[in-house]
């Protein structure tokens, strides 16, 4: 790897933060659980209220990052863009929709009751369903990726977020025998991307016309990336807080809810980047388009997770142990990406 590439402190050591809000968030449940039960209660259509800010501030911030007339550059990376859309798309949603119903429909079952392998599959489908937003950004400068390219992937994505995430999500719990409240579903989508989409892009619009790309760059975005890492940090606490019975009860549930996860992101990023080279794409192109496929917009999943299932519930806690493995497996593929740069 070039040395001079460096990850972020608060990224490089997210795995880190996760595990230790892990932590503080059982311990708080389990000592003081009744005394913060309340804060469960507090919704709007099923939308969790302390939680809906914490997940704004973490996806507000992400969206600074994206730039709508990226758009216009793209015809110049067709294959590119092509590969990472069938694979967000086309592909991925489904692998982790059958890896989530073989291990806790099936090689689980001596742990998981039905009712909650039901709802265990479900957070892994909505997780699989949200191709990365941000972190991509990441692993792609790790990797040497073209930014341009990335940037294109990003904005591209975001918007067939808009239009797909929902009825992906909803044939894949119907086919599950999953009770789908679909009001709750577009719900959770226009309040955790469509607003903050659109608050995005105004920022993002205003600032460059009034300071300039550098300074926006430079100066303004640096700024909200630890607001954005330490409002999911707390949104961790405060899941696991409701979690923390059920953690204690079955010490081995983030192993066993990890090991599919872990799975679904070697195969998906394998899938792509030996699709790429078998497209004869340039490696600063195919590096991000493999990383965007097997990493995972987390923030968005935690929310829908929550406003669809609960708290409480399993559904929220796959997307969680989504974020604590992702950095780690994505890391190795980083490694992986570098070592075999064409």
């Amino acid at each position: 790897m070039d040395n001079k590439k460096r990850i972020g402190f608060f990224e490089k050591y997210l795995t880190l933060w996760v595990a230790l809000c892990i932590a503080l968030g059982i311990t708080i449940g389990h000592f003081a659980g009744d005394s913060v039960k309340f804060l469960s209660n507090l919704e709007v259509y099923n939308v969790n209220i302390p939680v809906a800010i914490l997940i704004w501030a973490m996806i507000y911030p992400m969206m600074l990052q994206v730039d709508f007339s990226s758009i216009k550059n793209i015809g110049k990376k067709p294959k590119g863009l092509l590969l990472t859309l069938t694979v967000n798309w086309l592909i991925k949603p489904f692998t982790m929709a059958f890896f989530a119903w073989i291990f806790f429909a099936k090689l689980y079952g001596a742990f998981i009751n039905p009712a909650e392998a039901g709802e265990y599959i479900a957070g892994a489908i909505i997780l699989g369903a949200a191709p990365c937003t941000a972190m991509v950004f990441v692993w792609s400068y790790l990797t040497n990726g073209d930014p341009n390219y990335t940037l294109v992937q990003v904005s591209v994505n975001d918007l067939i977020i808009l239009v797909l995430f929902v009825p992906i999500v909803g044939l894949l719990l119907g086919i599950t025998d999953i009770a789908i409240p679909y009001e709750t579903l577009i719900s959770s989508v226009v309040i955790f991307v469509v607003i903050p989409l659109l608050a995005g892009y105004l920022t993002h619009k205003l600032l460059i016309q009034s300071k300039g790309e550098e300074w926006f760059r430079k100066e303004f975005l640096p700024k909200f990336r630890p607001v954005s890492i330490v409002a999911l940090l707390t949104t961790l606490i405060l899941l696991f807080a409701f979690q923390g019975k059920t953690i204690i009860e079955k010490p081995l549930i983030i192993l066993l809810v990890a090991i599919p996860l872990v799975i679904q992101t070697y195969l998906i990023f394998s899938i792509a980047w030996y699709g790429g080279r078998w497209l004869k794409l340039p490696h600063a192109v195919c590096s991000p388009a493999a990383m965007i496929g097997a990493s995972n917009f987390f923030e968005l999943a935690v929310a829908v997770a929550i406003a669809l299932f609960g708290l409480q519930s399993p559904a929220a806690m796959v997307t969680v142990v989504g974020v604590l493995v992702e950095v780690p497996v994505m890391l190795s593929l980083v490694w992986f990406a570098n070592r075999n740069r064409y």
